[in-house]
Protein backbone atom coordinates (compact mmCIF):
# COMPACT_ATOMS: atom_id res chain seq x y z
CA UNK A 1 0.00 0.00 0.00
CA UNK A 2 1.23 3.29 -0.85
CA UNK A 3 1.58 5.69 2.00
CA UNK A 4 -0.45 9.21 2.33
CA UNK A 5 1.98 10.43 4.77
CA UNK A 6 3.87 13.55 4.19
CA UNK A 7 7.76 12.74 3.47
CA UNK A 8 10.17 13.01 6.36
CA UNK A 9 12.09 15.69 5.12
CA UNK A 10 12.84 18.07 8.01
CA UNK A 11 10.95 21.69 8.10
CA UNK A 12 12.98 25.37 8.11
CA UNK A 13 12.64 26.28 11.24
CA UNK A 14 14.37 22.63 12.60
CA UNK A 15 17.15 23.39 10.16
CA UNK A 16 17.61 26.92 11.25
CA UNK A 17 17.54 26.02 14.85
CA UNK A 18 20.25 23.36 14.05
CA UNK A 19 22.29 25.62 11.71
CA UNK A 20 21.99 28.62 14.72
CA UNK A 21 22.78 25.59 17.28
CA UNK A 22 26.30 24.46 15.42
CA UNK A 23 27.09 28.11 14.96
CA UNK A 24 27.01 29.33 18.59
CA UNK A 25 28.55 25.64 19.77
CA UNK A 26 31.56 26.41 17.39
CA UNK A 27 31.79 29.92 18.65
CA UNK A 28 31.71 28.96 21.95
CA UNK A 29 34.40 25.92 21.38
CA UNK A 30 36.83 28.79 19.57
CA UNK A 31 36.59 31.07 22.50
CA UNK A 32 37.11 28.34 24.96
CA UNK A 33 40.29 27.42 22.62
CA UNK A 34 41.31 31.02 22.72
CA UNK A 35 41.22 31.18 26.26
CA UNK A 36 43.19 28.11 26.99
CA UNK A 37 46.13 29.34 24.06
CA UNK A 38 45.79 32.09 25.76
CA UNK A 39 46.46 31.28 29.05
CA UNK A 40 48.71 28.11 28.28
CA UNK A 41 50.92 29.31 25.57
CA UNK A 42 53.64 32.08 26.52
CA UNK A 43 54.70 33.11 22.56
CA UNK A 44 51.27 33.34 22.21
CA UNK A 45 50.42 35.95 24.97
CA UNK A 46 53.35 37.74 23.73
CA UNK A 47 52.27 38.25 20.19
CA UNK A 48 48.72 39.11 22.11
CA UNK A 49 51.13 41.93 23.79
CA UNK A 50 53.01 42.99 21.40
CA UNK A 51 50.06 43.22 18.37
CA UNK A 52 48.12 45.19 21.23
CA UNK A 53 51.30 48.22 21.69
CA UNK A 54 51.22 47.87 17.48
CA UNK A 55 47.96 48.50 17.61
CA UNK A 56 48.11 51.58 20.55
CA UNK A 57 51.23 52.91 18.98
CA UNK A 58 49.38 53.44 15.37
CA UNK A 59 46.47 55.18 17.33
CA UNK A 60 48.77 57.14 19.06
CA UNK A 61 50.46 58.48 15.73
CA UNK A 62 47.33 59.02 13.96
CA UNK A 63 46.15 61.07 16.90
CA UNK A 64 48.91 63.53 16.35
CA UNK A 65 49.17 63.47 12.69
CA UNK A 66 45.28 64.68 13.04
CA UNK A 67 46.27 67.24 15.78
CA UNK A 68 49.42 68.21 13.56
CA UNK A 69 46.94 68.54 11.11
CA UNK A 70 44.35 70.53 13.29
CA UNK A 71 47.29 73.30 14.02
CA UNK A 72 48.35 73.35 10.71
CA UNK A 73 44.61 74.37 9.29
CA UNK A 74 44.40 76.39 12.07
CA UNK A 75 48.03 78.66 11.12
CA UNK A 76 46.60 78.72 7.96
CA UNK A 77 43.02 80.24 8.42
CA UNK A 78 44.13 82.23 10.86
CA UNK A 79 46.56 84.05 7.90
CA UNK A 80 44.01 84.03 5.65
CA UNK A 81 41.25 86.24 7.86
CA UNK A 82 44.15 88.74 8.30
CA UNK A 83 45.05 89.05 4.96
CA UNK A 84 41.41 89.26 3.77
CA UNK A 85 41.29 91.98 6.50
CA UNK A 86 38.48 93.80 8.90
CA UNK A 87 36.16 96.52 8.38
CA UNK A 88 37.67 99.87 9.62
CA UNK A 89 34.15 101.91 9.77
CA UNK A 90 32.56 101.89 13.19
CA UNK A 91 29.28 100.88 11.74
CA UNK A 92 30.79 98.51 9.31
CA UNK A 93 32.09 96.90 12.38
CA UNK A 94 29.21 97.04 14.47
CA UNK A 95 27.54 94.82 11.35
CA UNK A 96 30.47 92.69 11.11
CA UNK A 97 31.05 91.71 14.19
CA UNK A 98 27.21 90.56 14.59
CA UNK A 99 27.25 89.20 11.55
CA UNK A 100 30.36 86.84 12.33
CA UNK A 101 28.69 85.77 16.46
CA UNK A 102 25.66 84.86 14.69
CA UNK A 103 27.60 82.55 12.17
CA UNK A 104 29.37 81.43 15.05
CA UNK A 105 26.26 80.72 17.11
CA UNK A 106 24.80 78.56 14.60
CA UNK A 107 27.95 76.73 13.54
CA UNK A 108 28.23 75.79 17.05
CA UNK A 109 24.45 74.46 17.10
CA UNK A 110 24.25 72.62 14.04
CA UNK A 111 27.57 70.46 14.44
CA UNK A 112 29.72 72.49 11.81
CA UNK A 113 33.60 71.98 11.57
CA UNK A 114 34.53 73.43 14.92
CA UNK A 115 37.37 75.32 13.62
CA UNK A 116 35.04 77.31 11.22
CA UNK A 117 32.94 78.48 13.78
CA UNK A 118 35.84 79.38 16.19
CA UNK A 119 37.19 81.40 13.17
CA UNK A 120 33.59 83.54 13.19
CA UNK A 121 34.33 84.38 16.92
CA UNK A 122 37.96 85.18 16.25
CA UNK A 123 36.84 87.59 13.45
CA UNK A 124 34.30 88.99 15.89
CA UNK A 125 37.14 89.31 18.11
CA UNK A 126 39.69 90.75 15.90
CA UNK A 127 37.39 93.62 15.56
CA UNK A 128 35.73 94.65 19.03
CA UNK A 129 37.52 97.23 20.66
CA UNK A 130 37.99 95.27 24.35
CA UNK A 131 39.27 91.88 23.41
CA UNK A 132 39.45 90.84 27.35
CA UNK A 133 35.87 91.97 27.39
CA UNK A 134 34.66 89.61 24.83
CA UNK A 135 36.80 86.47 25.72
CA UNK A 136 35.20 86.61 29.71
CA UNK A 137 31.79 86.51 27.53
CA UNK A 138 33.11 83.80 25.35
CA UNK A 139 34.32 81.86 28.12
CA UNK A 140 30.85 81.79 29.76
CA UNK A 141 28.99 81.12 26.09
CA UNK A 142 31.19 79.20 23.65
CA UNK A 143 31.23 75.28 24.30
CA UNK A 144 34.57 74.15 25.03
CA UNK A 145 36.05 72.33 22.75
CA UNK A 146 35.31 75.95 20.08
CA UNK A 147 36.73 77.83 22.92
CA UNK A 148 39.90 75.71 22.77
CA UNK A 149 40.46 76.19 18.93
CA UNK A 150 39.59 79.75 19.67
CA UNK A 151 42.77 80.08 22.32
CA UNK A 152 44.84 78.41 19.44
CA UNK A 153 44.05 81.14 17.20
CA UNK A 154 44.21 83.92 19.60
CA UNK A 155 47.89 82.17 20.59
CA UNK A 156 48.92 82.06 16.68
CA UNK A 157 48.13 85.73 16.00
CA UNK A 158 50.21 88.42 17.52
CA UNK A 159 48.08 91.43 17.15
CA UNK A 160 45.81 90.26 19.32
CA UNK A 161 46.63 91.67 23.12
CA UNK A 162 44.34 89.89 25.55
CA UNK A 163 47.29 89.67 28.74
CA UNK A 164 48.66 92.55 30.22
CA UNK A 165 47.06 95.78 31.15
CA UNK A 166 43.94 96.76 29.97
CA UNK A 167 43.59 99.60 27.73
CA UNK A 168 41.38 101.16 29.51
CA UNK A 169 42.14 101.40 33.35
CA UNK A 170 37.82 102.11 35.20
CA UNK A 171 37.42 98.50 34.37
CA UNK A 172 38.75 95.53 36.34
CA UNK A 173 40.70 93.14 34.74
CA UNK A 174 38.96 89.62 33.87
CA UNK A 175 41.46 86.59 33.86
Amino acid sequence: MASTTPSSAPSYTTLAVATTTLVATGCIAYALYFDHRRRTDASFRRSLKKEHKKIHRTLEEEAKASQNAQKEKIKRVVEEANEEGFPKDPEETEGYFMQEVARGEGMCTDGSDPVDAALCFYRALKVYPQPRELISIYDKTVPKPILDILAEMIAVDPEINVSGSSSDAGHPTVE
